[in-house]
């Protein structure tokens, strides 16, 4: 019966070792969910793999280039959502809508991107 409660103590806290780092990755907390912010410019870079993807915009504001990251989920959600690893080319135009970043650094977490074609990801 010790031998039983012993191993049954160790399988409980290997579980919640394991899973607590699993679920900590996923937090949007530097995120500012109260606020949309839409931004558009040219696609300098993409990034299709896991954990998530990335798309990286120039945006000229005031005259000068402003590089903002836009964080997505990951690819198979993604790809549900008809975004793939070609859907983004270096040079197109998108405007981005997103959840700016809490500390004011230019990116966030997409809420919809708009491609040139019109074509919307949600």
């Amino acid at each position: 019966m010790r031998k039983l409660l012993w191993t049954g103590l160790a399988a409980g806290a290997l579980t919640f070792g394991v899973s607590a780092p699993a679920l900590s990755h996923h937090s949007h907390a530097m995120f500012d969910h109260t606020q949309v912010v839409s931004v558009t410019g040219t696609v300098s870079a993409y990034s299709f793999r896991n954990p998530h993807i990335f798309l990286y915009v120039d945006v000229e504001v005031e005259g000068e280039i402003v590089h903002y990251w836009i964080e997505m989920s990951n690819t198979p959600v993604m790809t549900r959502r008809g975004v793939g690893p070609k859907t983004f080319q270096v040079g197109d135009e998108v405007t981005v809508n997103m959840w700016p970043l809490k500390d004011g650094r230019p990116g966030g977490n997409y809420s919809t991107i708009i491609a040139a074609d019109g074509t919307i990801y949600e």
